[in-house]
């Protein structure tokens, strides 16, 4: 807890900073310290991406970016702004702070964080953005922006990579500045994502943010737009808002094109970042093919989709299965599957409904618009891949524009205090899901409180890897587990290193330099069986090996 405090009190001035720079550029979003951290976390996110194309997000670039908004800090004067704050709520804001401080030490759980965040970001802050990276691990093509950002503050302010607690705090300065008590309600869920590096979390605050400022009637058209197509940007699942800002826009605001400028820059800047990393314009979908040379392999590219629609059924049916589903199965297997994810799905219809009916009470235009992106954005999602973690963020939604004028502060109070008080006995005894929702698989990989939380955050150390060579690539593969979260660059999964064998094929370097990225290319016979012998070695079941 205390380390991830000392790191919060590094971190925010420095985003207060760049915030204020921001404005005197481009002017605020709303007026308060808030709009400033938001604004100052998307303008060096966007600058720290731009970096990254050229060279790694490195402990000289973060000295350097902490020296400039440190700067920033004390010449704006923000230190006045965070005293006002703080000195306006001695007591509750602080006490929020510090329970967020709790949560957030505890062992990271989302098994993302081991297999995708982690890795991801040691790319970044040791290589920068690198041409062709799908080639080497299919899942590292994604390289969100909020990994970039992480990537920036990882080699010395937030080494534990808790900046998503840091994102909270920002979230409660809000609360507090706009006196907005029901965004309250939802923090002990948003606790859920702060041990990990989870892009969920910024979709959610950032959406949560807008949605507010909207719902408040904020004109200022060209944040709008360009906020809400950075949260894309973060993470395409949600679509929705940027929908939402365009409809606002047109309909409500007085559209102009010229105000549009920003956000096809970072629309741009995200299309870019994707080709050059993926070799699509949006990770997983390989629709606009370009002809990239560095585009991964189709047959993998399949692979992945088939294993997206066997992710929407959880696993419980094979590919072969879901194929030879009738249409009134496809929608009774999805709503009827075991365990808790089958009860999502039908939350997740039942609250459409609701939300609809709502909307058509409301007869508010601002409602209206909020009810066609959400409805937008599900139908996409039930299109491609309706798994419920790409719908999680339309709870959020429906839930705070239908209660958004019927909370109170005592309310939202004691909500918030009676679900933390729920959470923090699940994390500190996690055995309690464990038994009695053994269908929530997450659960499993909670690993309690331990004694150093209380100044360092608990964190994993693996360090079990060993390394070959095909071709002209040297690499690592984890031994004995699924993750390679802690394996020194560049390290391959046992997993993609399956599905390379199957395919016939393996990455390799452009150059002697990893910076300049890979392709992949065909294996030939003597390749082939070194691999073979790699996942023997790895003890990868030899009926999964396709000769």
């Amino acid at each position: 807890m205390f380390y991830i405090l000392i790191s919060a009190v590094f971190i925010l001035p420095v985003l207060a900073g760049f915030g204020s720079l921001f404005e005197k550029l481009f002017g605020s979003f709303f007026s308060a310290i808030s709009s400033k951290l938001f604004s100052g976390t998307v303008f060096l996110t966007v600058f720290w991406t731009v970096l990254a194309f050229f060279i790694p997000l490195n402990i000289y670039v973060e000295v350097f970016s902490l020296g400039v908004g440190f700067f920033c800090f004390f010449y704006f004067k923000n230190y006045l702004d965070f005293y006002k704050i703080f000195s306006k709520n001695k007591i509750l804001l602080p006490l929020i702070i510090l329970t967020t401080l709790f949560f957030s030490s505890f062992y990271p759980y989302i098994l993302d964080h081991f297999g995708y965040y982690v890795p991801t970001i040691k790319w970044i802050s040791e290589f920068g953005l690198v041409k062709g990276i799908a080639n080497l691990d299919l899942i590292l093509g994604q390289m969100s922006f909020w990994h970039v950002f992480q990537a920036g503050f990882s080699n010395f302010s937030d080494p534990f990579l808790r900046l998503n607690a840091t994102l909270l705090i920002i979230y409660i300065i809000y609360i507090f500045e706009k006196k907005s008590w029901l965004h309250l309600t939802f923090l002990p869920i948003l606790f859920l994502f702060s041990q990990q590096p989870s892009p969920d979390l910024p979709v959610f605050v950032f959406s949560l943010i807008i949605l507010n400022e909207l719902l408040k009637g904020n004109q200022n058209e060209t944040q709008i737009l360009a906020f809400s197509v950075f949260v894309f940007a973060v993470k395409p699942t949600a679509i929705w808002l940027p929908i939402l800002a365009f409809l606002y826009s047109l309909f409500i605001l007085k559209f102009n094109f010229k105000k549009l400028i920003p956000t096809v820059l970072v629309l741009l800047l995200f299309v870019f970042k994707n080709v050059w990393c993926f070799g699509f314009p949006v990770f997983p979908m390989t629709f606009l093919d370009f002809g990239i040379p560095w585009k991964p392999n189709s047959e993998l590219m399949q692979n992945s989709a088939q294993l997206a629609i066997e992710k929407t059924y959880d696993m419980q049916f094979s590919y072969a299965e879901i194929q030879k589903f009738t249409v009134w199965e496809h929608i009774k297997n999805w709503f009827f599957l075991k365990g808790i994810k089958g009860k999502i799905h039908f939350l997740f219809i039942f609250s459409l409904l609701i939300f609809s009916i709502f909307t058509l009470l409301k007869k508010q235009k601002v409602i209206t618009l909020i009810f066609i992106s959400i409805l937008i954005k599900s139908i996409l999602v039930l299109l491609f891949s309706a798994q419920y973690r790409f719908f999680l963020d339309v709870f959020f939604v429906i839930a705070f524009v239908i209660l958004y004028q019927h909370f109170s502060k005592k309310t939202s109070l004691f909500v918030f205090g009676a679900a933390t008080i729920v959470l923090g006995a699940i994390l500190v005894v996690p055995k309690v899901i464990q038994t009695h929702l053994p269908s929530f698989n997450l659960g499993f990989a909670m690993n309690g409180i331990q004694k150093k939380q209380w100044y360092q955050p608990a964190n994993y150390q693996y360090k079990k890897f060993k390394t070959y060579k095909i071709g002209n690539l040297n690499f690592n593969v984890v031994k004995d587990y699924p993750f390679t979260f802690d394996t020194p660059l560049p390290a391959i999964s046992p997993s993609y290193i399956l599905e390379d064998y199957n395919a016939g094929i393996f990455p390799q370097k452009k150059s002697d330099t990893l910076k300049d990225g890979f392709h992949w290319r065909k294996m030939n016979d003597e390749e082939k069986l070194q691999v073979k012998k790699i996942l023997l070695e790895l003890k990868i079941d030899e009926k999964l090996l396709k000769d």
